[in-house]
């Protein structure tokens, strides 16, 4: 199965049928973190619409060759929600979806965070800061080699408070690395609490202009939006691009969302089956 980049429309069937393949997403990762007992839904369930975008749409990649050179690269910074990306990894089919209730086991290959031994997942992630660096090496890399292959990372953002993040923003924009394409999942929760409040990132927008990218600023449920922020992003010369997507965290349980205490607390058995239920 080979998911094309070239397309330039998006119907409002694709958006459909985006939309259900999110909402399935979903469901998994609520029974995946149910089973496994552990894990971090909030962040999982918050990019949810952007990963199913990614894996469905926009990226040119083909799961059955997991090493083509010609395939555009994803790396995940903020690693402790791999549950949404092993998820969209499974309903692409890299493996079988029966892998999924074997996360954080012993000897698994769905660890609690990206492990490369996982197909799909090229560089091991969790120790948070570090992710928008190893996406502009694969990007540099990229264009050293005058290949076509595009470059995809996903930030947390209580993650972009470090330090080694805006080092690698102001090399990708000095490097005009146009093939790099960042995501920001603002939810506005971090482990300890409001992002606002533990390290207020404001006026954001603007730091990242200073710092030469393009922003565009989304919904980041709104599917027909994350769509067409991808679609500038490829269009784009010269610059880097950075989609601050507008979250919210624990997005589509109602119990979940905005509540700091999911950001890495599994349900339990009764809140698995409200959840289910809620995104049947």
């Amino acid at each position: 199965m080979k998911h094309s980049r070239t397309r330039k429309t998006h119907s409002s069937e694709e958006v459909k049928k985006l939309k259900e393949k999110a909402k399935q997403i979903r469901r998994l990762i609520v029974q995946m973190l149910a089973k496994a007992g552990s894990g971090h839904p909030g962040g999982s369930l918050s990019s949810t619409d952007i990963m199913t975008c990614l894996y469905f749409s926009v990226m040119n990649h083909e799961p059955k060759k997991t090493k083509w050179p010609g395939r555009d690269r994803f790396h995940m910074s903020k690693g402790h929600c791999c549950p949404v990306w092993y998820a969209v990894l499974a309903e692409s089919g890299y493996f079988p979806k029966e892998w999924l209730w074997t996360l954080r086991k012993l000897g698994s290959n769905l660890q609690g965070h990206p492990d490369w031994r996982t197909p799909g997942v090229d560089v091991g992630s969790g120790s948070l800061g570090q992710g928008l660096s190893i996406a502009l090496g694969m990007a540099l890399a990229a264009k050293l080699d005058k290949a076509g292959h595009r470059v995809y990372v996903l930030l947390g953002d209580g993650e972009i408070q470090e330090g080694q993040i805006w080092e690698a923003a102001m090399a990708a924009s000095h490097y005009r690395c146009d093939n790099l394409c960042a995501v920001l999942d603002y939810n506005g929760y971090q482990i300890d609490g409001k992002v606002s409040e533990i390290m207020n990132l404001e006026p954001l927008v603007e730091k990242w202009r200073a710092f030469g990218w393009h922003v565009v600023t989304i919904d980041g449920h709104d599917i027909a939006d994350i769509l067409s922020a991808f679609d500038q992003a490829k269009d784009l010369k010269d610059k880097p691009t950075i989609i601050i997507a507008r979250t919210i965290k624990g997005k589509g349980v109602s119990f979940m969302e905005n509540v700091v205490d999911f950001h890495g607390r599994a349900p339990t058995e009764a809140e698995t089956k409200q959840a289910l239920e809620e995104l049947s």
